[in-house]
């Protein structure tokens, strides 16, 4: 799995629209009124990438398993979500465990589309749901604090430590800030994860506009981009209509259906690679006559850490990784070319695995 993503909004921005076209599913009731949403909905999407189809062509595999990511379809939050209020408690509870937050910002006008709010307005949208998060996290960081004082008086030093971080988080998130914009030494940071703060997590805004605003946007959609800016994080901008549009169409007239809207990509593929830039994500692939697959690891992981993946053992019992890049395995046209022409490597414990790298593992268990 490359990752899984919490989609949350407020009621009517187009949340439940989105979720229903990159899925290409029904399960998200996207109706004209708040809470259509009562349970989280999951949808499991293939990653679109050409260096897979490519390697079909060359290999012609009995299967292929693409990378795939994980969303989640949150129902839309309100003020006071925090506090229970139009279901928050359940809702806010499922985003903690999504690896990323995706936050759809409505950025178009529709008198047919109420707004929860009376009226659009980015800005103000995107707080409501900051500061819900905040206070949520504000609860969680309170009753922690309460059971490490206990510890703390008891003489455990580690706890002593712990206390000094939730003071700051305390006072990060009392200020309605994101937990991630505190800076933590990395002997703390493990312990920050496991708080699972809902603010710590990496987040995406996706401005949904109307068609005729695509592909740079509008007034609207840039308010949510300066915002995106200050917050360091990052921003796309699409229409969850004509996201609708691309998934019902066959795939193979998707492409001239983009060009005619002046787009080179669906939202889709772009909230995939923003996704994947947010957390550092990278894939290398395993070819075979059985079986083209697809892997997702962190940049920075080791060749024993993409064994891991695989299964555990391969990991445990590493002895090397047979590796060719995947330019060098299209250029040539496949494992024996590559090896024949000198370009398939082994690569040891410390090799940092590359962005689309072929690989075949050498273990003993």
């Amino acid at each position: 799995m490359g990752f899984k993503c919490g989609i949350v909004g407020l009621p009517n921005v187009g949340k439940s629209t989105l979720f229903n076209a990159i899925t290409a599913s029904e399960l998200a009731a996207a109706a004209n009124y708040p809470f259509c949403t009562i349970e989280p909905n999951t949808g499991m999407v293939p990653v679109p990438d050409p260096r897979i189809d490519r390697l079909v062509e060359i290999a012609h595999p009995q299967r292929v398993v693409p990378a795939t990511m994980q969303f989640v379809d949150i129902a839309g939050l309100v003020e006071g979500a925090s506090k229970g209020e139009g279901k928050g408690n359940d809702f806010l509870r499922h985003i903690r465990d999504c690896d990323a937050i995706a936050h759809v910002v409505r950025c178009f006008e529709d008198d047919n589309i109420i707004h929860v709010s009376g009226g659009v307005d980015p800005e103000r949208d995107i707080r409501v749901i900051e500061m819900e998060l905040a206070l949520k996290d504000l609860e969680t960081v309170s009753k922690r604090i309460e059971k490490t004082e206990k510890l703390a008086r008891s003489g455990d030093k580690e706890s002593r430590t712990q206390l000094e971080v939730l003071g700051k988080l305390r006072d990060v998130l009392d200020q309605g800030k994101w937990a991630r914009t505190l800076e933590v030494d990395d002997n703390h940071q493990k312990f920050v994860r496991e708080l699972q703060l809902l603010t710590h997590k990496p987040i995406l805004y996706i401005a949904n506009v109307a068609e005729s605003d695509l592909p740079d946007g509008n007034k609207l959609s840039e308010i949510v981009k300066r915002v995106a800016s200050e917050e360091q994080a990052a921003c796309i901008v699409i229409s969850g209509k004509i996201e609708s549009e691309i998934a019902n169409l066959p795939v193979e007239e998707r492409k001239d259906f983009l060009e005619t809207l002046g787009l080179r990509r669906s939202g889709l593929d772009q909230l995939i690679q923003a996704g994947y830039a947010l957390l550092g994500l990278r894939t290398y692939f395993t070819v075979g006559e059985k079986e083209v697959r697809a892997w997702t690891i962190h940049a920075g992981d080791t060749a024993p850490a993409a064994a891991g993946k695989i299964h555990t053992d391969f990991e445990k019992g590493f002895i090397r990784a047979e590796t060719i890049a995947y330019e060098e395995f299209d250029r040539l046209g496949g494992e024996k070319q590559s090896k024949e022409a000198g370009k398939m490597r082994t690569e040891g414990k410390e090799y940092v695995v590359q962005d689309g790298d072929v690989m075949h593992f050498r273990f003993s268990v």
